[in-house]
């Protein structure tokens, strides 16, 4: 079964940092693209970043020059370090994967194949 295992949540002061990992198994990661996403309660989820197969990148507007997404193929695992968090990035942050894209537009029009469960992000003003 495909398992992806979000962490590194936590309660952080506005300007704070923290880095979320999304561990993969029981699929073959290289040939999967990650997204990550938050949702906050009544919210729709929103797209925050993603990176393809052949680490091309893509960010959600909210998040440019702040966030950066990154893969190591050796622990199967993506990382979001999230800089300079500020009260609005609140929210559950969940991990995806897709063996075809990892873009915002792909997202809204196909969804991802596999998601995991989230980890709380709350950042205080």
């Amino acid at each position: 079964d495909v398992q992806l295992q979000a962490s590194g949540g936590g309660l952080v002061q506005a300007g704070g940092s923290l880095r979320l990992s999304c561990a993969a198994s029981g699929l073959t990661f290289d040939d999967y693209a990650i997204g990550w996403f938050r949702q906050d309660p009544g919210k729709e989820r929103e797209f925050v970043a993603g990176v393809s197969r052949t680490g091309s990148i893509e960010y959600g507007d909210s998040v440019k020059g702040r966030f950066a997404i990154s893969r190591d193929s050796a622990l199967n695992t993506v990382y979001l370090q999230m800089n300079n968090l500020e009260p609005e990035d609140t929210g559950v942050y969940y991990c995806a994967a897709d063996r075809i894209g990892y873009s915002s537009s792909y997202y809204r029009a196909h969804g991802m194949a596999y998601w995991g469960k989230g980890t709380q992000v709350t950042v205080s003003s």
